[in-house]
């Protein structure tokens, strides 16, 4: 039978419940005490009237605090500006020469009003040291005494007190005047009626008014709600009525073939009927004791304290199954807990068990749809694939693959291809089966080429019973017998109706072998983790591909060139290849073009894009331009492509064409070094600041105009001009060194600096140190690092000379120059110079305006340069015949290596290279380029 623990158990459990039987309230009866008296006599009323007394007694306390509070408060300021103006006053300048003047009234009289009036002041009054007044608000009362003792002033002391004044209680100061040999002369007096600076009670007393008939609104509102709270749950019902709706309670609970119980909310048994306690077995008097101390089965006692929904739950109870259904308590307002009801189902056991493995499989196919295929990348697919279905299917799982898979590649016939073992994973580390990376190829026999050429999983529940399986490998299959293999179920993996390879299951022999309703499971997860396999294949196609292009689009050593050091670094991000690209360009006049630039986006489009700039770059350098005019003619190409690429201007003819994705912009940075003149010019569209690292070690990012990206159109691009000192290094990057998703590029910018602050490096040990110091765990993005440290031509190697616009002064230069080759020791070319310079200088003579300029230059080879001031360019034909001349420049093409034009601030340069015939060394260099040519750059990774 039930135990009710208590008369009030209804009360206690459901507490705001509405019983099914509600009765209206019924009329007041004759006799009985008015409604409002009666509520007053209650508990509610008691508390109502309890708070109203609380709440005037502490309204009174307040009202009498703030007017103390307010009244010492108006006390101390009045003495504290009193004090202030009369201290303020007597040791004003020129107060001892006022009391020593002849007419001490009429000095001090009106600055002492003035005053008075500023300060608000009822009185300043200033007094000799007789006690008579020199100055007063009321001009009739100067010259009479001090009305008041003033012998502390007297004494040197300050004074102040209180006292009935006109306009009420005044407080006054008294402080004395001291001349230079600390004697009283006089005193100050000043004072100002209480009333004046108190007016805190009047503004704060209404406030307090209201915040105490807020309180009482808020005490009887609190009170009402209460009292009708209690009436609600009660619902009027008397002792009587309470008692027959116990009983009722306990004779239908008793009577029903179902079992119930109720556990409050610190999980303890409430109650439990006859049923539930037959059904559960619970021990005698069970009502009180916590749920976990009644011997239930650890799920039945957790799902009693869970206070979840459940609906016809199947769970085991000792030999029955019970279809459990479970409800919280307070879900409308109730106490804690919850109420269960228990049924018989001891003939779903066969049902439940199926139910469970089946949902044990469910649980596995969509955990391998989460865990499999989480990267892009062939083997980890394979090893997640081993990982989901060790130990819950398989005890051991191999992933065989075509050997060209891992590659990227699609292989052709997989059923005498060659295959290599991608992944093995078992229940113990140590397995007999093929180690990963194993190859090796599938007899004939074997279940797993069945199973390549029929496109469908086989079966071997007894591997000893196997001879197929074991005329692939007898010594290895004799291993995997030995070990205790007993069962294989293999599936070949195929996708978009390309077989990859094949999956393996095994299972040890204490374990139930492969049934054939396990085969469409095991063939779920092939199915899934195939798709998964073929698309990282396909993604490691296409960045083999991306990476193989930008490879060949990137240069692989620096070129022959004697200005600069240099070294260089390019590190792809791992989601693939990006647009990041460098350059290192000879130019005419032994100067050097360092270029770094980056386009938008990753993949194929990306490097295309970028390789097509850089063969943009170097077809621009060739015109020698300056480089804000190679990023003018970049801004355009740029912007072309886009236009080219745009969804409207763009695919196949004849449609059907996918639209291609434009480069949507790009950044770079061109500077040109000249180590002739140690300048090194550059220019930048959107790409971040070169660093600038000095012989000391110091690091500088020099202001140089940023420029909009590339692509934009119509914007300039301003250049700046740096002159380095010899052995100085100039650092280009791209954002993926110095930007990440942790920090800002400012911390980049200053991490970049530190790692740069160290002198006495080449350029190798910085691309090394920098890389070591701001390589992200996982770059997102590519990183292009140039780091080139800048030689000088000394005067050795340059010769400069002014040419006089002279036709007849031609032989005495070429003879200089001949001279200066032999000192050189290049006889070898002197005769080829002879003709190149005569030919030079008589054109810029004939043809030129302003000082003509000769400037031999010794690098690798001989560069002669003739400047002036004209902006005509020479133009190459090819004479006649019979004309007369035509013929200088063509010679010059002839016999110089490169030739051209180049057009400078004041004019142009018109300059020739000629190759030596053996190649040396020059012998008088600076210390910097008498070092040994750069090392071997490794090539781009």
């Amino acid at each position: 039978m039930a135990r009710f623990m208590g008369r009030s158990w209804v009360a206690r459990v459901f507490p705001g419940r509405r019983p099914r039987s509600r009765r209206r309230e019924r009329p007041q009866e004759a006799g009985r005490r008015p409604r409002v008296w009666r509520h007053v006599r209650s508990v509610a009323g008691q508390v109502l009237v309890l708070q109203l007394i609380i709440v005037l007694l502490l309204g009174a306390a307040a009202a009498t605090a703030l007017v103390l509070q307010v009244r010492h408060d108006a006390t101390d300021e009045a003495r504290g500006r009193s004090i202030a103006v009369a201290e303020s006053f007597a040791n004003s300048p020129g107060m001892l020469q006022a009391l020593r003047s002849r007419d001490p009234t009429a000095v001090l009289q009106p600055k002492a009003e003035a005053l008075r009036k500023k300060t608000g002041l009822d009185f300043v009054v200033v007094t000799n040291d007789k006690g008579i007044r020199l100055t007063h608000p009321k001009p009739d009362r100067i010259g009479k005494p001090y009305v008041g003792s003033i012998d502390s002033a007297l004494h040197g002391h300050t004074t102040t007190g209180t006292g009935p004044g006109t306009l009420g209680e005044a407080m006054d100061a008294l402080v004395p005047i001291f001349d230079r040999n600390h004697k009283v002369v006089g005193a100050v007096g000043a004072g100002i009626t209480i009333s004046k600076v108190s007016g805190l009670a009047d503004r704060q007393l209404p406030l307090l008014i209201g915040a105490v008939t807020a309180s009482l609104a808020l005490a009887t509102g609190g009170t009402a709600m209460v009292s009708r709270r209690l009436r609600r749950q009660t619902r009027g019902l008397e002792p009587g009525e309470m008692t027959r709706m116990y009983e009722h309670h306990d004779a239908v609970l008793h009577a029903v073939r179902e079992g119930v119980l109720i556990v409050d909310g610190d999980e303890r048994l409430v109650l439990a009927n006859d049923e539930a306690s037959r059904l559960l077995d619970l021990p005698p008097r069970p009502e009180g004791r916590p749920v976990h101390q009644l011997g239930l089965d650890p799920g039945m006692a957790g799902l009693l304290v869970s206070r979840r929904v459940v609906t016809d739950e199947v769970l085991v109870a000792g030999d029955r199954l019970l279809a459990v259904n479970n409800r919280p308590t307070d879900r409308d307002g109730g106490p804690p807990g919850s109420v269960a009801t228990l049924r018989d189902s001891t003939e779903l056991r066969a049902l439940s068990g199926r139910a469970d493995v089946a949902q044990k499989r469910l649980k596995l196919l969509y955990d391998a749809s989460v865990e499999v295929g989480t990267t892009l990348d062939v083997e980890r697919t394979a090893e997640e694939l081993t990982r989901v279905a060790v130990p819950r299917f398989a005890d051991f799982a191999t992933v065989d693959l075509a050997d060209p898979v891992p590659r990227g590649e699609e292989p052709s016939v997989v059923g005498g291809a060659e295959m290599c073992r991608a992944a093995v994973h078992g229940i113990r580390p140590e397995h007999p089966f093929y180690p990963v990376g194993e190859r090796f190829s599938f007899a004939a026999s074997t279940p797993q080429a069945w199973g390549l050429g029929s496109g469908q999983a086989v079966v071997e529940d007894d591997l000893t019973r196997a001879p197929g399986w074991q005329a692939q490998d007898p010594d290895q299959t004799r291993k995997v017998i030995d070990y205790g293999v007993r069962s294989l179920v293999t599936v070949p993996l195929q996708a978009r109706g390309v077989l990859l390879g094949v999956v393996n299951f095994w299972r040890m022999a204490e374990r139930d072998p492969f049934e054939e309703e396990e085969v469409t499971l095991a063939e779920e997860l092939a199915s899934h983790a195939a798709v998964c396999i073929d698309n990282a294949r396909r993604y490691t196609r296409e960045h083999t591909m991306a990476v193989t292009l930008q490879h060949s689009l990137l240069p692989r050593a620096v070129p022959a060139q004697s200005a600069l050091d240099v070294a260089f670094r390019y590190l792809p991000a791992e989601s693939g290849v990006g647009g990041d690209w460098f350059d290192v360009i000879p130019l005419p006049g032994a100067r050097v073009a360092l270029v770094v630039g980056d386009v938008v986006g990753h993949g194929l489009h990306a490097a295309a894009t970028m390789g097509r700039l850089r063969t943009a770059v170097h077809n621009f350098s060739t015109l020698d331009l300056p480089p804000d005019e190679i990023l003018t003619h970049l801004d355009d190409l740029v912007a072309r492509i886009d236009q080219d690429e745009s969804p409207l201007g763009q695919g196949l003819p004849g449609g059907g064409g996918e639209p291609l994705t434009g480069a949507t912009g790009a950044t770079c940075l061109y500077a040109i070094y000249d180590p002739v003149t140690r300048r090194c010019t550059m220019a930048r569209a959107g790409h971040p600041p070169p660093a600038v690292v000095s012989p000391d070690g110091s690091v500088e990012f020099p202001d140089l105009p940023a420029g909009p990206p590339l692509g934009l159109g119509g914007l300039p691009f301003d250049t700046a001009e740096l002159e380095l000192a010899e052995n100085s290094h100039v650092v280009l990057y791209t954002d993926g060194l110095i930007e990440d998703r942790r920090r800002e590029i400012d911390v980049g910018l200053e991490m970049l600096r530190d790692a740069l602050s160290h002198p006495g490096r080449s350029p190798e040990e910085i691309c090394t140190e920098v890389l070591d110091a701001m390589l992200p765990t996982q770059p997102g993005d590519d990183i292009a690092l140039i780091a080139a440290r800048t030689r000088v031509l000394g005067p050795g190697r340059v010769v400069s000379s002014d040419v006089p616009n002279d036709p007849a002064a031609v032989a005495g230069v070429r003879a200089g120059a001949l001279r200066q080759l032999e000192e050189w020791g290049m006889e070898e070319v002197a005769f080829t110079a002879e003709l190149v310079l005569s030919e030079l200088i008589t054109n810029a003579i004939r043809h030129a305006t302003g000082p003509i300029r000769l400037q031999l230059v010794r690098d690798r080879g001989l560069i002669c340069e003739v400047s002036d001031t004209s902006s005509t360019s020479p133009h190459l034909r090819y004479a006649t015949p019979i004309d007369e001349g035509g013929r200088g420049l063509f010679l010059v093409a002839q016999f110089a290596e490169r030739w051209g034009t180049r057009y400078t601030s004041g004019g142009k340069v018109i300059w020739a290279e000629l190759a030596l015939p053996e190649p040396q060394e020059p012998s008088e260099v600076s210390p910097s380029a008498q070092a040994s040519p750069p090392p071997a750059v490794p090539e781009p990774s």
